[in-house]
Parts: C-alpha cells; structure tokens; sequence
C-alpha cells in the first residue's frame, strides 16, 4: 500500500515540474497547415445521344400451337422440331385413308341422288304432260312434284356431306401456318388425336419481337420507329439492331413502366426466339449531355459524389450517373457545364475543405502553394518559414 503511494506521489510531481518548465515556442495548430493539393476540370457537354437503359425479351413475331382438326390416329409426322417450314407444308397425317373412303362414299351417294333426281324431274315432266292432255288426274301430278322436291333435297344434303368428308380429307393432312420453324413436336406416329389436340408448336422466327418495359417518364418521347440496340449473352460484344413498332398505351401500376416493341430482322436466324437481351433505346439523337472524367466520381455507402470546388473550397454534391464512354461518366443529374470537379486528391478532401488546385482550369493564382520546407533565396530560416507559410495560407484563402 506504501509502494503505491509512493509511485502516485511520484508521478504527479513529475507532471508539476514538467508543466513548470518553457516548452519551445511554436505557431498555435493549422497556423502553418496546407491545402490539400487536388487536379481539377471543368464540367462540359458532349454531344451524346438520349437513350434509356432496357432489359427484356425476344419472342417469335409470330407463334401458333397446332391443333388437329379431325379425329382419328396419327399416320405419320413428316418433321421435327428445328425443321424449317414453308407456308402450306405438310407437316402430318391424320387417318387420311379413312376420311378418303368417307370422301368416295360421299360422292357415291351425291351420285346416286343425282340420278334420281334426273329420273323425278322426268317423270314430273311426263305427268304434267299427260295431266294437260286430261289423261294424268291431279293426284299423279302431286305425287310426281313431291318426288321431285324430294330428290333435289336429297341431291343438296348428300352435296353437303360431300363437301364435308372433302374438307376433312384436306384437314387431315396437317399443314404449315406460316413460315417459320417448329419449336416443339407433341405427338407422334401411332398416337390417337381428338379434335383440337395438340401436335405442333411452330414460330416465325424470320423476325422477332424485342419486348421490354420503359419508365413511365420517357413516356413523351418514346414514338414509332425509333432506334433500339441491344446484346445478347451468345454473341458478347456483338451489338443487334431493331425499331419501335409496339407502344403499350397503359402504365403499369406495379412497375410504373410501359411495354415497348422492337422489330428485329433474324438475318441467318442467329437470335433464338425467348432470348434475354439487355441494350438501349435512341430517344434523341446528339443531345447536349454534361460529363466528367470517371474519376472525378466517388461512391461510397450507396452514394455517389462529386467534389465541385467553389473558389478554393470543396463543395460535396451528391449526383446521378449515367453511362460511361471510353472513361468519361454521363452526370444525368447534379452538376452543369462549367462547374469546376475535382478529378484527384478526393480522398483527402471533405465538404468546405481549402484545397491547393494543380491545373491550369482554375485560374492564375490558383495553383498548389510552393513548399514551406525551405526557407526564400536571401532570407535566413528559422522564424520566416512560419510568416512565409501564413503569407501563402492567407493568399490561398482568398
């Protein structure tokens, strides 16, 4: 216990004499402090043009499930998925034996109808002949129309069941919609099939639909025929091409966007239908844009700065970037053409710090002070080091 106190007894004398004795004199803090030397350039506009980012998707311009129109099975599927197709090809069979043997017996009864009604209406002839000749009564007469009327409704509905068992022939031979390609094969030889059954599902893949969605606040400039470019993950760094020719006319409430749609040439066929893609929509062309070198911009935290210099002074900004061009960053908000930024020495500078400017953009008098580290040609050192730093400090304020 006498041990601790002696050393306590100690240390506070040695903190009294210590505090008794003169330091060396010197200026009070910041007195002789700098600016932090920083490279700064001016804000301009470059002649970009207006676009909007877009992600979406290419759909065939024209898709279709092929469905049967007759019943019966299946006699045969003539392609598979991938095959290019023809407008009109065949494509399948359905029972076309069958509906052929319907098709004969059709025309064997319209046939036979035909004949009997020649045979009635030559018969209402004779009797209405012999009928004026007074040898035919009234009800030979009657008796002879009625067959007639009979016979030529018999010819009209066995006409009709023919034209029928001719269509289903036609129908059971599967054909192309369009030109296209089929997409996916859903039955095959053997299989039993209802009307309406799928068989096909076949795509015009000549020209796809580039679908994507557009912030509702371009909506004013968004018009027909305007430009789309785009990429695709199987061609990296190969740029498509197509133009607006669908302009949804709601706003979705959910995402607050539009649906927009491309027309895209498949020269070759090298898109695949239902592809992602991800590009740009020309809204205006050479439009004034404001611009920085890319390293004048500082995120941090989830936000992104500029450092715009009001005389000497850093001003922190917050800004919304946009695209970056062979190191120059697109400022879509924040800053104007003229502002000064500063492009180097941001991570030493905060908002309202002085700082020593390096290029020729801010003006005579504004570059980075001369070090203090020497003292001028014919002056001794010692106390005009401190006076020539506080002469340059007060000149750099101003």
């Amino acid at each position: 216990m006498k041990t601790r106190s002696s050393i306590l007894i100690v240390a506070v004398l040695a903190v009294f004499s210590t505090g008794c004795h003169p330091g060396p004199s010197g200026p009070p803090p910041g007195a002789g402090s700098e600016p932090v030397p920083v490279t700064a350039t001016m804000v301009t506009n470059a002649a970009w043009d207006r676009t909007v980012s877009i992600v979406g998707t290419l759909f065939a311009k024209d898709e279709a499930v092929i469905a049967a129109r007759v019943e019966g099975q299946v006699e045969s599927t003539l392609v598979d998925f991938g095959d290019r197709l023809r407008n009109e090809q065949d494509i399948a069979s359905i029972d076309t034996a069958a509906y052929l043997a319907l098709l004969e017996q059709s025309a064997g009864m319209r046939a036979r109808a035909d004949a009997s009604l020649a045979n009635a209406r030559n018969n209402f002839e004779r009797v209405q002949r012999l009928r004026q000749s007074g040898i035919a009564s009234d009800a030979d007469f009657d008796l002879a129309h009625s067959q007639l009327d009979q016979w030529d409704a018999e010819v009209k509905a066995d006409a009709g069941a023919e034209a029928v068992a001719r269509l289903n022939v036609e129908r059971s031979k599967v054909k192309a919609p369009f030109d296209g390609a089929v997409a996916e094969r859903i039955v095959g030889r053997g299989d039993f099939v209802k009307v309406g059954s799928p068989l096909f599902r076949v795509v015009n893949d000549f020209v796809l639909k580039f679908i994507f969605q557009v912030p509702e606040r371009h909506a004013s400039f968004v018009e027909k025929r305007l430009r789309v470019t785009f990429n695709v993950d199987n061609y990296p760094g190969e740029t498509f091409t197509g133009s607006v020719y669908l302009i949804s006319p709601s706003v979705s409430t959910a995402s607050r966007a539009f649906g927009v749609g491309a027309l895209v040439t498949n020269t070759n066929f090298r898109l695949k239908a239902n592809t992602f893609a991800r590009g740009e929509l020309v809204l205006q062309k050479g439009i004034p844009t404001p611009v920085v070198p890319v390293d004048a911009v500082v995120s941090f935290a989830g936000v992104t700065r500029v450092f715009v210099l009001e005389g000497n002074v850093a001003r922190s900004r917050q800004v919304t970037t946009g695209r970056i061009r062979d190191g120059i960053q697109e400022i879509i908000e924040g800053v104007k053409e003229g502002d000064r930024v500063i492009v180097s020495g941001q991570n030493k500078v905060t908002d309202g710090l002085t700082v020593g400017i390096r290029d020729g953009t801010a003006g005579p008098g504004r570059g980075v002070p001369p070090s203090s580290g020497a003292p001028p040609s014919g002056k001794p050192g010692g106390s005009n080091r401190t006076d020539t730093a506080k002469t340059e400090a007060t000149h750099d304020s101003h």
